[in-house]
């Protein structure tokens, strides 16, 4: 069957190859990306809740880069540093609440970077199939014509470039549409993670004024000097106790 392919059928089949090495790559990425995502994401919500300071946190976000979680505390904890110096309920939540839009906003179009490139390729794949079937044809009617008898031998060369034509759009476009439909669904999971892990992060911080306008309970005088004289942590103030 190759042996009869025409020059328009095989430069179809070498778009398609390239295609499909593309799509297979941004597949294998893709799939790469999101378990180390996943995987990190559930260690550093863990790693929030147990953490009895913001700075204790802070501190660790280098070792969940891939978290999509780590990279919006990351940036809510930035703002909130230019807001109190790192200690201290936050003065104003707007700004939090933006930071932490803007950064989810971020973390998913960072996830759904070159998923466009697997939904062209998905949709395109079968018409670039299509136009070398339609070529096949006409080359089979040319030989049918050339021939002046409806022979096997005169229809099969361009029956032959339509079947694999067709065949390879198609082997192309099916894995990219499956990998595309799944990866949305996963994207879709990490946005609503990323709404309520920065809801649970502003709600942390909306605690801290709370807690810190509880007076505290008469202490001797001896206590007194030496909490006057004990320094005080970097950071000062300690996270909401989560139940």
């Amino acid at each position: 069957m190759f042996s009869y392919i025409g020059p328009v059928a095989l430069g179809v089949l070498i778009i398609l190859l390239f295609a499909s090495l593309y799509s297979w790559t941004v597949i294998f990425g893709k799939w790469s990306t999101f378990s180390k995502a996943t995987r990190e994401s559930k260690r550093f919500i863990r790693t929030f809740r147990k953490a009895s300071r913001l700075q204790e946190i802070a501190a660790l976000t280098g070792d969940f880069k891939d978290s999509p979680l780590a990279q919006v505390f990351e940036d809510v904890y930035e703002t909130y540093k230019r807001q109190t110096g790192g200690a201290g309920p936050p003065r104003n939540l707007v700004p939090l609440e933006r930071s932490a839009q803007t950064a989810a906003s971020e973390a998913v179009t960072s996830l759904e970077r070159r998923l466009t490139w697997l939904a062209t390729i998905a949709a395109t794949s079968p018409f670039v199939g299509l136009f070398g079937t339609v070529m096949g044809v006409v080359e089979a009617f040319h030989g049918l014509g050339t021939a002046g008898a409806a022979t096997l031998r005169a229809v099969a060369p361009g029956i032959a470039e339509a079947l694999i034509t067709t065949a390879a759009g198609l082997f192309v476009a099916v894995p990219a549409v499956v990998a595309y439909n799944q990866f949305a669904a996963r994207i879709r999971v990490f946005a609503a993670a990323i709404d309520d892990f920065s809801r649970e992060l502003l709600n942390s911080l909306e605690e801290i004024p709370a807690r810190s306008a509880a007076a505290p309970a008469p202490q001797p005088v001896a206590a007194q000097a030496y909490s006057a004289a004990r320094p005080i942590p970097e950071g000062g103030r300690e996270l909401p106790t989560r139940g």
